[in-house]
């Protein structure tokens, strides 16, 4: 990752574009909807330029930039479609203490702007290292047809709800409240085309519930990581690795899998120099009395293996509610490009599962 994805708080902060034709119209369009003072530098601005100007929305300067005019901005954009004058207003900005932005230089800019999906106060930012601008726009075009316009309505509701949610306790708690929020009775609000009193309205219910439910009790998943292609993961396999609490895998494992589970999660290798029994058994039991949501995560398909019949006995000694997520065998896995894609839809099927 050459790049690293940020979000700059940018509410009264200065940026500058310097440039007034096309290029430097672009990026006004996008700049002008976030807080920030924004200031145009053009000898010639365009007519739009003008326009904007005289409604207050950008302070235009019929000039170049000069030294000290980038003293206190925090971003420059330079959009002058003349090679030298973005160099040299480049110069200037960077040595002012301002990030530097060159319209289509990937090589001379200190930041890149990503394509932008934007539902405030939900915001996706696209990005390929200006590899793949044409493949950004697609990506963008098709996440702008699959979430809902209202989805900006559930967030701004839910930021303005928190400090009453704050009365769930901090983790598993706090987590399954917003999921049910966000993902069953929010999607459910957005079809009914809410307001924000409704959705708030329909928050405070569900906090009630919450407050009053008793906590969840601990579970250990046993999930198969097939041949180790993170693309032939299960559905069920991503959805218990993005819930997990802790993670406790098989050495070996990709790093793509891994990058599936919660930034947050627990995430451990199995002991080597302590015998399984021991040591990854333990865990697995200690974690989940302490209530939480514990994936063994294996090679392969763990209804397989002997390990997963021995460690579920000690579970269910202990009374702990266990399930299994079969993983795709490493043999179906090597004929991932014929037959094994148009059969995924079979691995759907509810999990082996037993409950205390």
């Amino acid at each position: 990752m050459q790049h690293f994805p940020i979000f700059l708080d940018l509410k009264s902060q200065l940026i500058i574009v310097s440039g007034g034709g096309e290029v430097a119209l672009a990026k006004l369009r996008l700049l002008s909807k976030t807080e920030a003072q924004i200031k145009v530098f053009a000898l010639d601005p365009s007519p739009e330029l003008r326009q904007a100007a005289a409604a207050g929305q950008i302070a235009l300067h019929l000039r170049v930039l000069a030294k000290g005019d980038a003293t206190s901005a925090k971003l420059v954009y330079c959009a002058n479609e003349d090679a030298d004058e973005d160099a040299r207003v480049a110069e200037i900005a960077r040595a002012e203490g301002a990030l530097v932005n060159i319209v289509d230089d990937l090589h001379g800019s200190d930041f890149i702007t990503p394509a932008i999906v934007d539902r405030a106060p939900v915001t996706i930012a696209i990005g390929t290292e200006g590899a793949a601008p044409v493949l950004a726009r697609a990506i963008k075009a098709d996440l702008e047809e699959r979430l809902p316009s209202a989805i900006g309505l559930l967030a701004r509701v839910g930021k303005r709800f928190r400090s009453k949610a704050a009365q769930l306790s901090p983790g598993r708690p706090s987590r399954d409240f917003w999921s049910e929020y966000y993902f069953k009775a929010g999607p459910g609000l957005v079809a009914g085309s809410p307001n924000e009193a409704s959705a708030e309205q329909a928050l405070e219910r569900l906090l009630e519930r919450h407050l009053q439910r008793k906590p969840r009790e601990g579970h250990v998943a046993f999930v198969g990581a097939g041949p180790g292609d993170p693309d032939l993961l299960t559905i069920k396999a991503r959805k218990e690795l993005h819930e997990a609490d802790v993670v406790i895998h098989d050495h070996g494992l990709s790093p793509e899998i891994l990058e599936l589970c919660r930034r947050e999660a627990i995430i451990r290798a199995v002991e080597r120099n302590t015998p399984t029994a021991v040591g990854c058994d333990a865990n697995l039991i200690k974690y989940a009395l302490e209530g939480a949501q514990v994936i063994r995560l294996k090679h392969g398909d763990p209804s397989e293996a002997e390990e997963t019949t021995r460690v579920i006995a000690a579970l269910e000694s202990r009374g702990i509610d266990w399930s299994i997520i079969p993983g795709i065998s490493v043999a179906s896995g090597t004929v991932a490009g014929g037959s094994v894609f148009p059969a995924l839809g079979g691995l759907g099927a509810e999990p082996l599962r037993r409950s205390a």
